[in-house]
């Protein structure tokens, strides 16, 4: 999945500290982070009537009944780590290389592309699995590359419930050609590093499952194809999100074909093997979403689904057998986003949906198991943020949980609301969980540093996509020294992925950018891949990955034009990873929007990336050779008109150099200037930002 984890430290460049607005922008970025007292707060709720919270250094005591709050001593709490796996977190694309189980007597670990068990102090080692070797290029215990990147596999053996068996992997990638990596190129002698990197069309590796018995010592294979030989078409193709039963007796786990519009939950027995479907989902126009929330209630029978089926995001109840038990959100006019809290014992479900006043602002909607009763609990005009109530859930990969503690009481009787919008700052409340009446407010923000520094908020805007009828959102920030009778250039952030929120409108508080300071208004803007908008809409970009998304976000720097100060002559793009292919693209498709592109780490060609996440969107190269053209920015070298500062990092082992390479020999043989920059020993990162600035202030400012 095409998103930058590690960042190049921003350290000062030669000129730019002697360019018109860095201290300004200096001085911004320093004190904006605290230029507002936030009425943010995060809860911990301490009974059914009490929580408490910290604000300016104090831990407060916040009391329902009496409205009253007060200070209290700070009291640490103690953070655990991932539970079952010691240690620090796998490496981006990795997993867990060690898995205890649960009633903490054994260890299964991996160890040179074997899996062995002993007690959890070491002693009495036992190899479950033998054949694993490099030379054959078979490994069990652990996942291929592209499992942990784009399936977020970070575990690869499973213990049962009882502790009695261990599931775990085997992965074959004799057929997935290698990928080489020269690392360590700023020392006197490089390393090699090879990685079996399977990229789109070429052959995956053939996974499988296998049981392991601990008493008996033997392992059977789970029957994760049916029978059927692994091919394109098989669901089967992958098999991922592995998962006991409650009572162990099977092993569920998600498998889909390669081309993923055909998902099964499949259930196998844990001494046979053998496997039967629970459920089946399909979306035979487009793709599914690879990583549903799956969410098991107390009996260990039934179970949340999230699914699109109807066209739009919706929840629904089923158990083990397969039965449909009831739907419990159908809407098809806006989307259920996710799962908050169950309420077993008053059957009630509590949920996000994107049914406010636009569908940037999130909802709390409480609705009956069965599905009756639903009742929206906020007020539309905002947007609410509920903190996280069941962090086992986890979240969809391209939708992040809100980064709060669990917001709704322990009875199910309150929540602490936190709502805002792009330019209200946020204020948090005490809200009844059943009619959504305000029963107190908590905090609201402080704006007087914000105002003393100068500070503009930032405005949303509206505009057509360039399909003629789909209605999409930007914004703007301005600099605070903003003259409506000056003309200014602008600098729009992008990331630009299917389904992601990052770089687009929304309608959290907008702090102006420190970049605005430079003289320039920073833009964000959306397409049709924004997550919110329905099924039917994302479907306008399958297969076409690089065309629709990038025309909308053009219509969106066009629908500014008519502003005075806009000058439309004079913007530029930037991002990193999918921003950066964004960047890249809109600078050779739209040379009548775009004058000047920063583009960090970015694709240059689907066909260079990983099989799982461009053959979602794209399908195979061979089955879509007038996407994958249309797609690649070397299609376009010839016709660069703007500047374009080019970054990547040598040791980028999710994006690989070969795409900056490629593009840059095709703007070369073109007869094309670009500017690049590169991370030495550098994996998926971006360009060192004040770097960047010079570019910009260099092409763009007057």
């Amino acid at each position: 999945m095409l998103v930058a984890l590690a960042t190049i430290p921003i350290r000062g460049q030669d000129r730019l500290k002697s360019m018109a607005g860095y201290e300004r922008a200096q001085r911004l970025a320093r004190e904006s982070p605290t230029g507002m007292r936030s009425g943010n707060i995060a809860v911990t709720w301490i009974d059914d009537t009490a929580f408490e919270y910290s604000r300016d250094g104090k831990r407060l005591h916040f009391d329902i009944a009496s409205r009253v709050a007060w200070e209290v001593p700070f009291i640490e709490i103690g953070r655990g780590r991932g539970r079952g796996q010691p240690g620090e977190a796998p490496e981006r694309g990795r997993q867990f290389e060690i898995a205890l189980s649960p009633e903490g007597a054994l260890k299964a670990f991996y160890r040179n592309r074997n899996v062995w068990i002993s007690d959890v102090h070491g002693s009495g080692e036992v190899a479950v699995t033998t054949d694993g070797s490099a030379a054959n290029r078979v490994k069990y215990g652990t996942a291929s590359w592209v499992y942990g990147e784009e399936l977020s596999q970070r575990t690869a053996m499973w213990w049962s419930p009882d502790s009695r068996k261990l599931a775990y992997y085997r992965f074959d990638e004799k057929l997935v050609p290698d990928y080489y990596l020269a690392l360590n190129q700023t020392r006197l002698q490089t390393t090699p590093d090879a990685e079996a990197y399977p990229k789109a069309g070429v052959p995956n590796p053939v996974v499988d499952l296998f049981i392991y018995d601990v008493a008996t010592k033997q392992s059977v294979k789970v029957d994760v194809r049916d029978g059927k030989p692994f091919d394109n078409t098989v669901i089967g193709h992958y098999v991922y999100h592995v998962t006991w039963s409650a009572d162990g007796r099977e092993l569920l786990f998600f498998r889909t074909n390669r081309r993923q519009n055909v998902m099964e939950i499949a259930a196998a027995n844990a001494a046979t093997g053998a496997v039967r479907v629970v459920l089946r989902e399909e979306w035979p126009t487009g793709w599914l979403n690879s990583e549903p929330r799956m969410l098991f209630l107390s009996d260990g029978n039934r179970f949340v689904w999230e699914s699109q089926r109807n066209g739009w995001n919706n929840f629904y109840l089923y158990d083990v057998s397969g039965r449909l038990i009831a739907p419990i959100t159908t809407s098809t006019t806006f989307e259920a986003a996710a799962l908050v809290k169950v309420d077993e014992q008053n059957r009630v479900v509590f949920y996000t949906a994107r049914d406010g006043d636009n569908p940037l602002k999130l909802q709390l909607h409480r609705v009956g198991l069965d599905g009756t009763g639903d009742r929206r609990l906020t007020d539309p005009t905002f947007h609410h943020a509920i903190g996280d109530c069941i962090p086992d859930l986890g979240s969809r990969p391209e939708q992040p949980p809100v980064p709060l503690p669990c917001s709704i009481s322990p009875n199910n009787k309150y929540f602490a609301d936190v709502y805002q919008t792009h330019d209200t700052p946020p204020a948090t409340r005490v809200v009844d969980a059943t009619t959504g009446e305000t029963v107190a407010d908590v905090a609201k923000s402080d704006t007087a540093k914000f105002e003393e520094l100068g500070l503009k908020k930032a405005e949303m805007f509206t505009y057509t996509a360039a399909d003629g009828k789909t209605q999409l959102r930007g914004l703007v920030q301005f600099p605070s020294t903003f003259d409506s009778a000056r003309k200014y250039a602008a600098l729009v952030s992008v990331y630009g992925g299917p389904e992601f929120a990052s770089s687009t409108a929304r309608e959290t508080f907008v702090t102006p950018s420190p970049l605005t300071e430079f003289g320039f208004l920073v833009v964000n803007v959306d397409s049709r891949a924004i997550p919110g908008l329905g099924k039917r809409t994302l479907d306008t970009i399958y297969q076409k990955l690089g065309e629709a998304e990038m025309d909308d976000m053009a219509e969106g720097v066009k629908a500014l034009r008519n502003r005075p100060y806009f000058d439309k002559s004079r913007v530029g793009i930037y991002g990193t990873s999918y921003g950066g292919y964004t960047s890249l693209m809109e600078l050779l498709r739209h040379p009548e929007v775009f004058a000047a592109a920063s583009s960090s780490s970015p694709v240059t060609d689907w066909r260079n990336y990983d099989t799982i996440y461009p053959e979602r969107y794209m399908w195979m190269p061979e089955e879509n050779k007038p996407g994958y053209a249309t797609g690649s920015a070397m299609t376009y070298a010839k016709s660069l008109n703007g500047r374009l500062l080019l970054y990547y990092g040598t040791a980028d082992n999710n994006v690989h150099p070969s795409n900056s390479l490629q593009l840059i020999e095709a703007l070369q043989n073109a007869g094309k200037s670009l500017d690049v920059q590169v991370g030495p020993d550098r994996g998926h990162s971006g360009v060192n930002q004040d770097r960047m600035m010079e570019f910009f202030i260099d092409v763009l400012k007057p």
